[in-house]
């Protein structure tokens, strides 16, 4: 079973911020795979399958830098290993758009990540990184990264959440380097 986690804050002040996008990715392809969520102690929860893989969606309902606490009920209470774990969240070293899939790896200053790996006490787990871009010198990256997308990256949000969604499903039914080898690759501008 492939386990699917979203990163990102409770609650509706949080929801449209770059900090929410993989919780946005995974909300969406919950949506698109027809899964509810329900009520756990710290998450919310959804199961279903594409074709025979069966997958669980979990949105963590704790801050950011406490989602180790969902990684420690998940690995203690189901038949999941870190190795079947899709971490999805926002990465601030990559341009706005950008998807980057990794098997394994350091934080990388993500205090959702770090929380992850003390948790879990390894960095086997999967990652499908979605760039938000950097806000550069100078700038508090704290406050760019719970502030709302600008309104040239909301009219073009929608077509990121799609690739990322196209990009969990490939994972899912062909494994991460067949995901790794079509969406790890620098998208061409638009002319």
């Amino acid at each position: 079973m492939r386990c699917i986690i979203g990163l990102g804050n409770p609650g509706e002040h949080y929801s449209a911020t770059r900090h929410n996008v993989g919780r946005m990715v995974v909300e969406r392809f919950g949506k698109t795979q027809q899964i509810t969520f329900r009520q756990g102690p710290h998450a919310l929860h959804g199961s279903g399958a594409i074709n025979a893989h069966r997958i669980q969606l979990v949105l963590p309902q704790t801050w950011m830098n406490q989602t180790g606490v969902v990684i420690d009920e998940l690995l203690r209470c189901d038949e999941i290993s870190v190795r079947d774990l899709i971490v999805v969240y926002d990465d601030l070293d990559l341009h706005f758009g950008t998807l980057r899939i990794k098997t394994r790896g350091g934080a990388g200053g993500h205090n959702g990540i770090r929380s992850i790996l003390a948790a879990s006490q390894s960095d086997q787990f999967c990652r499908l990184k979605i760039g938000i871009g950097h806000p550069g010198p100078g700038f508090d990256v704290a406050e760019y990264v719970l502030s709302p997308f600008s309104s040239s990256e909301v009219d073009s949000l929608d077509g990121v959440l799609s690739r990322a969604v196209d990009a969990l499903e490939v994972m899912v039914l062909n494994g991460p380097e067949a995901a790794m080898n079509q969406f790890n690759v620098q998208q061409m501008p638009e002319s």
